[in-house]
């Protein structure tokens, strides 16, 4: 609980301290803080806020729960138990060798074993937003810009500016190519750069880990690369989704348009990974960067002895990651249930007469509420936005809050609730458009 006082502190604190880069003041946080003060629970609080902002992943939660009761090895260290000694007194910032292969194996089996990892090249993070500003930290000086692809996730406002000092200069995406990189776009945000110059050090992408619930083609994939080449540039792939694409055949890593270049311009790419999507563990903070540039990998261990994952986490993930019955049953069934609660949402909202753009990875959709604004301004959005959450009590993103150049368009999570829970949502936006029709009729 903060501690209350009468007025303002007149003892100064630093600027970072103050800056308000941190972004807390977006319609993103906003949501969460209604929420907070007023959750759903499906037999106490009945007409409370149903959490739709929060990009978790509870569908397979029980496979880890049954995991856990079943192999009491991975989290036990009763008295005696083999390594106990070693691992509580662990602080290499390596990381346990045990872990990294674990987590390399499993990086090359959610990517359908289309591409391999050198455990030696993954650097542990304590989560992916360690991870992402960690890497700014290495690749960009204060005042630098890296260049971000919209709409974008609200958190990397925090992420990559707020202690970094490092500006973001968006790549405008739009509708009319369901809001596709193209390399019209990439130039036009190098130039807009230039213009306010701004030392472009970066691009970094989400693949497939943007609000959008879709994958990039390699053919997009590689004119991103071509660009960083271009330009020299670094080119950081955030993957944190890649094992919740439906359909692994869809997912294209950077990691494949390198092999099939022969790792030609290796050294400019690292790709940012976490367990907490595939596997559902925000609350475990684990993150890795993994990297083909030798310095960037030593830099980035050395700077993650600020950012350490328990050496007890990594042994219990070790030896669930290795478990290769159990991680080859879990991408499956995690993939399944996702693709039904995709169906499910989209099909829901189909009938309430919204449309989405097709996804094909991640735990959202990005839909389309434009007809519904008074006005197609950022302000007409929040307005309705407001309407959702305050009235329809639904904390839902507003695209303005990722950045979007186009008013009316949110993201919407559908795997960090029941399916009950998300049956109860698609019921109160029925009921919203049903509403709105009538009050259309009557004017």
């Amino acid at each position: 609980m903060a501690i209350e006082t009468e007025k303002p502190s007149s003892v100064r604190l630093s600027k970072v301290a103050i800056s308000k880069t941190h972004g807390e003041d977006s319609p993103y946080f906003a949501g969460w803080k209604a929420y907070d003060e007023n959750p759903y629970d499906e037999v106490h609080n009945q007409s409370g806020v149903i959490q739709m902002g929060l990009a978790e992943n509870q569908v397979s939660f029980d496979l880890l729960e049954k995991y856990s009761e079943e192999h009491h090895e991975a989290s036990s260290w009763g008295k005696g138990a083999p390594g106990f000694r070693e691992n509580a007194l662990f602080q290499d910032y390596h990381g346990l060798k045990s872990f990294r292969q674990a987590m390399a194996n499993f990086m090359e089996q959610i990517r359908g074993g289309k591409v391999e990892f050198d455990p030696d090249r993954i650097v542990l993070t304590a989560g992916a937003t360690a991870a992402n500003e960690l890497l700014t930290f290495i690749l960009a000086d204060p005042g630098d810009a890296l260049l971000v692809p919209t709409p974008y996730y609200p958190g990397f406002d925090r992420d990559l500016r707020w202690r970094t000092g490092v500006k973001i200069v968006p790549i405008h995406c739009n509708s009319s190519n369901n809001f596709q990189i193209t390399p019209q776009a990439l130039e036009a945000a190098y130039q807009s750069a230039e213009s306010m110059d701004l030392k472009v050090r970066g691009i970094l992408i989400t693949n497939p880990s943007n609000p959008l619930g879709s994958t990039i083609q390699s053919s997009i994939l590689n004119d991103i690369l071509d660009f960083a080449v271009h330009k020299n540039i670094h080119l950081v792939s955030d993957e944190i989704y890649s094992g919740s694409t439906f359909s692994p055949s869809e997912f294209v890593s950077i990691a494949e348009i390198l092999r099939n270049r022969n790792y030609k311009e290796a050294e400019r790419v690292h790709i940012v990974y976490s367990l907490s999507k595939d596997l559902g563990l925000p609350g475990f903070r684990v993150g890795t960067i993994y990297s083909y540039n030798d310095d960037v990998v030593t830099t980035a261990r050395r700077m993650s002895s600020f950012t350490l994952i328990s050496s007890q986490t990594q042994h219990l993930l070790a030896c669930m990651l290795s478990n290769h019955e159990f991680t080859q049953n879990y991408i499956k069934t995690n993939r399944e249930r996702l693709n039904k609660r995709y169906d499910m949402i989209i099909q829901g909202l189909k009938k309430a007469g919204i449309e989405c753009l097709k996804g094909n990875a991640g735990l959202f959709c990005w839909m389309n509420l434009s007809p519904l604004l008074n006005e197609p301004t950022r302000q007409g959005e929040l307005e309705l936005w407001n309407i959702i959450l305050n009235q329809v009590k639904l904390n839902i993103s507003p695209g303005s809050s990722c950045h979007c150049s186009e008013p009316g368009w949110f993201r919407v999570c559908f795997a960090n609730m029941s399916e009950q829970t998300l049956r109860v949502a698609l019921q109160r936006i029925h009921k919203f458009m049903e509403q709105r029709k009538v009050c259309s009729v009557n004017r």
